[in-house]
């Protein structure tokens, strides 16, 4: 016998089971567990579909699902498994409800639920550590098995006032990347740090994906490790965007400059992975996988990009959009904390953004409430006249790290993909010092009235 199955052996297939079926029966347990239980803990699928199912109920409706609500989902709700385990799925729930009462040894499975979920960790890092050790990647593996140590054992009661005085004033380390603008990583502390989100929203049509593909650059010029996530533009559509970014060749120009392309991104230290999915095809889930496979080559992010966030369809459905995009951007937050490294994403504005002078949070498209787990937000504004001219704003909507609501003139030409953000216009009332966003208007207002009186002048 494999000596690793032995020593799992008290939590096979019976103990799961009657797990299972405890999660089902006892709504306070399962609460419980559920901070601590990885469905991939159990080893049988048949186990691991009931109880996402029950989970996927309790976040779509706030409650424990009945036994008819159950049935209901069993029966219609597993189209998309084999036919083998849709049979022994149903077949468990009836046993589970042949019975009215608790397994018999209820007490005993509840008292020794954590020790499985400890040990199941514990084998998941055995399983990745084997991998590492071939690497010589000591204080991963080190970290992998605390971490499956402490599972359940949170011993952090608070951060105390008084007692932990110095902490507040221990330097942490952001490790931000920059975002290629001066004047923009002068207010965020240099740029976008770990386990951070930063969103750019903007109308339709106004540099979303370029302003993307800039911060891109700039981490991958630095010789980060760069996963862009494409879920409206063809992979080799990005990739060009970026030979067009580092190389300034207009991009209707770039079939004619493949070797001097090539000359240029050689010898680039960084990496770039580009990975494409179908609009409303993946979820941050599906990132959450393919990560873990780019883990598994020994590719680490040091920046993730989402182009863009409100494509993404939600891990956990529910009956509302807004809703929906919420739990998106916490789910974006957490693996930017999950990975420890920023995550940059995109969102569009509701139709008043189209042509606004200064795009703000308020005509953010769907769900205002997405962004309030964002640490740094910036607008793009760029009205018809400013396409023409190759113009147009920055609005700095949201600053975790700084100041904010300071507007930025800025030069975007969308034939080489290249973002100039400029601390001030000609008029600048005081050099040196960006606008208000209201100062900004009324800047602008005031240019309106002189050119209507120059032309009721010439009139």
């Amino acid at each position: 016998m494999d000596p690793t199955n032995a020593s799992f052996a008290k939590f096979g297939k019976n103990f799961q089971e009657k797990l299972c079926e405890l999660i089902l029966k006892d709504r306070a347990f399962c609460d419980q567990i559920m901070e601590v239980l990885d469905i991939n803990f159990l080893e049988l699928r048949h186990l691991r579909v009931f109880v996402k199912k029950i989970l996927e109920y309790k976040a779509q409706y706030k409650i424990h699902p009945s036994s008819d609500a159950m049935i209901s989902i069993l029966r219609a709700e597993l189209d998309d498994e084999d036919g083998a385990t849709q049979k022994t799925t149903r077949d468990f729930f009836v046993r589970v409800m042949s019975s009215d009462e608790n397994p018999d040894d209820e007490d005993y499975i509840k008292h020794t639920a954590l020790d499985f979920c400890r040990k199941q960790k514990l084998k998941e890092a055995m399983i990745k550590s084997a991998k590492l050790i071939q690497n010589a990647s000591f204080d991963e593996i080190s970290k992998i098995v605390n971490d499956a140590l402490k599972l359940g054992s949170d011993n952090n009661f608070g951060y105390d006032y008084i007692e932990d005085f110095e902490e507040r004033f221990k330097l942490k380390t952001r490790n931000p990347i920059t975002t290629g603008w001066e004047y923009i990583d002068e207010i965020c502390r240099g740029g976008l740090g770990n386990s951070e989100l930063g969103v750019v929203i903007a109308p339709t049509g106004s540099g979303k994906s370029m302003a993307l593909v800039h911060l891109g650059v700039q981490a991958l010029l630095e010789g980060r490790t760069v996963v862009h996530y494409t879920l409206e533009l063809a992979s080799t559509t990005i990739a060009t965007r970026y030979d067009s970014c580092i190389t300034k060749i207009p991009l209707s120009e770039i079939t004619k400059f493949k070797e001097d392309i090539y000359e240029n991104i050689r010898d680039i230290e960084g990496k770039l992975i580009i990975k494409e999915y179908p609009t409303k095809s993946a979820s941050p889930n599906t990132i959450r996988t393919h990560l873990e496979k780019l883990y598994q080559r020994n590719i680490k992010p040091s920046m993730i990009i989402v182009d863009y966030g409100d494509l993404l369809k939600p891990s956990v459905a529910t009956k509302e959009k807004r809703h929906d995009l919420e739990t998106i951007y916490e789910d974006l937050r957490a693996i930017a904390q999950e990975y420890v490294c920023p995550v940059w994403t995109a969102s569009q504005t509701n139709r008043s953004g189209l042509n606004a002078e200064v795009v703000t949070m308020e005509s953010i498209s769907e769900a205002f409430n997405k962004c309030f787990v964002a640490d740094f937000i910036f607008t793009i504004s760029r009205t018809i006249e400013d396409k023409r001219t190759d113009s147009g704003r920055i609005f700095v909507a949201k600053n975790r790290n700084g100041p904010d609501g300071i507007v930025y003139p800025m030069t975007m030409r969308t034939s080489n993909v290249h973002i100039d953000v400029h601390r001030h216009l000609d008029e600048m009332p005081e050099a040196g010092v960006p606008m208000s966003a209201k100062d900004y208007k009324q800047e602008l207002a005031e240019k309106y009235k002189k050119y209507t009186k120059k032309g009721a002048s010439n009139g």
